[in-house]
């Protein structure tokens, strides 16, 4: 076993298909993902973050033909779009994969040889119904109203020979697998929806579609007149992207220690296509897949033809980037559905963050500034009151790190702003302003303002995986010398960490209000 084996964890994002721009939804997960990252690093874990696009499939290659381009050119393209977002979101991946690298075809190649040769993989002759936009083939007795169960659209009668992978002779094993980890299939109600889906029998699974249907895919070894099923493909990026099959790689070190994090309509795929896949090729399954919910806009789902696609980047030019992080982890509980709303997030900005944290922190700086020239004072003789203050703290230090295993984002959130309202009514219980008119309790407002800022220093640990750069000048500006992200909770988040005599910087507003009126509603 690797020697960091226990302190390693693996996150990854779905890999996101190049046919159309990114959406909120895409940012919500990738988000997510990194905040989980971040977080595990301060914890002291070994963390690998992988990321990237799916450019395979019919879906792929007739929107390159719209366009008039072949299918890798419109791939290039698309895929730009995806990683600058990402650097705009701040997200701090160790690796970005697309499926069209020929990393990832030799191991995709590599596994379905290994399968064939194994008699994993026979080829049969397939009569039904394929829905073009899912890529998906759909029996007689799956079909609603004649159209496909997933996106209701009309499908197509087909008859071909293909191949398939016979995922059927893992149904009980994959049934008992889910029975005995109750966590790798999380919220609860994924895990439940998907033992019900177990309850009827398993199909095996086509993994091949012929060439003269479809070009744009990774060829099948043993039979060059075929390339691979999108999804069998797409799937196998979680083993590629760290080195699985080749020399000097982290692989071993990190899995099965993956968390993938997921929309619900990608449940399936990745409960039951890809644990029978990785059982097939001799691989333990992922430590837990976790479905999140989706995300209305102003109560309506969001489309094209209603023209309320919310584009992320318009949302940063609007918002900034951490109130926008902010806003989709605080808003809802990871894994239910959410509504995206402008009004919410103007309140959600001038509540929380302007008034709350922002007043909090320039409060305490100024009134150091103005007291004590910008110098950190020592605390001294500590009332109850100033260790009410600290006690919340270190109660909050070890919620967050429940909540952040459970990926319960919102309540995490909930914790940190307890140490935030217990900072508010710290001062304005103790009302240094007060203290300082009499030189005899310069001593105390000394012990006041140390306090308040210590308790800063703790909320800047714990939020900085949600709102980095703000965290980042939080820091900073409370004279921190030490790199944010070389910090290690369990040692750096003990209250005291703050040192007397460094000198804080006049604060700069974190988080201005802002005016509802002068909102653009076109983000």
């Amino acid at each position: 076993m690797h020697p960091n084996f226990e302190k390693s964890f693996y996150i990854t994002t779905p890999i996101y298909y190049v046919n159309d721009v990114p959406h909120i939804g895409h940012a919500y997960t990738t988000i997510a993902a990194d905040i989980l990252n971040r977080h595990k690093r301060l914890e002291g874990y070994q963390v690998f973050f992988l990321t990237g696009t799916d450019e395979h499939g019919q879906k792929v290659e007739k929107a390159a033909q719209e366009r008039g381009i072949d299918p890798k050119t419109h791939c290039d393209e698309m895929v730009v779009r995806f990683e600058s977002l990402w650097k705009r979101l701040n997200i701090s991946n160790n690796d970005f994969i697309r499926t069209t690298e020929s990393r990832h075809k030799k191991v995709v190649q590599k596994i379905l040889q290994d399968l064939y040769d194994r008699g994993e993989i026979y080829q049969a002759n397939y009569d039904g119904w394929y829905c073009i936009p899912c890529e998906r083939f759909w029996t007689e007795k799956d079909l609603l109203e004649g159209n496909c169960p997933d996106c209701l659209r009309s499908v197509t009668e087909i008859s071909e020979k293909n191949y398939f992978f016979r995922m059927s002779q893992y149904q009980s094993w994959l049934i008992e697998y889910i029975e005995k980890n109750d966590r790798f299939i999380l919220p609860p109600s994924r895990r439940n929806e998907i033992l019900g889906f177990l309850r009827s029998p398993l199909e095996d699974l086509c993994i091949s579609r012929p060439k003269k249907r479809l070009k744009w895919g990774i060829e099948i070894p043993f039979d060059t007149e075929y390339v691979t099923y999108v999804w069998f493909d797409a799937l196998i990026n979680y083993v590629t992207g760290i080195g699985y099959g080749s020399e000097e790689n982290p692989f071993s070190q990190f899995w099965p220690q993956v968390t993938h994090l997921i929309g619900k309509d990608i449940l399936t795929t990745h409960t039951v296509y890809w644990p029978t896949m990785l059982k097939a090729i001799g691989l333990t399954p992922p430590k837990m897949v976790f479905a999140h919910g989706w995300w209305t806009i102003e109560g309506k789902k969001m489309s094209k033809s209603l023209q309320n696609v919310v584009e992320p980047n318009r949302l940063i030019d609007a918002y900034g980037v951490d109130a926008v992080r902010y806003f989709l982890m605080r808003e809802v509980s990871f894994g239910m559905d959410g509504d995206f709303s402008h009004t919410a997030m103007v309140h959600r900005i001038n509540s929380d963050l302007a008034n709350d944290l922002g007043n909090l922190f320039s409060r305490a700086l100024s009134m150091v500034v103005k007291y004590f020239d910008g110098l950190i004072p020592p605390p001294s003789d500590l009332q109850e009151v100033d260790r009410g203050l600290q006690e919340v703290s270190e109660k909050v230090l070890l919620q967050v790190s429940k909540q952040m295993d459970d990926l319960a984002f919102n309540r995490a959130l909930g914790s940190i702003w307890e140490i935030v309202g217990a900072g508010n009514k710290y001062i304005d219980e103790t009302a240094p302003w007060a203290l300082a008119k009499a030189e005899k309790d310069r001593p105390r407002l000394g012990t006041v303002l140390y306090q308040t800022l210590e308790s800063l220093r703790i909320i800047a640990l714990l939020l900085a995986a949600f709102m980095p750069s703000t965290c980042e000048k939080m820091w900073a500006q409370l004279g921190m010398g030490e790199n944010l992200w070389e910090q290690k909770l369990n040692v750096n988040g003990k209250w005291g960490g703050l040192k007397p005599g460094r000198k804080v910087a006049k604060p700069m507003p974190l988080f201005p209000r802002l005016d509802p009126t002068k909102i653009s509603r076109g983000a």
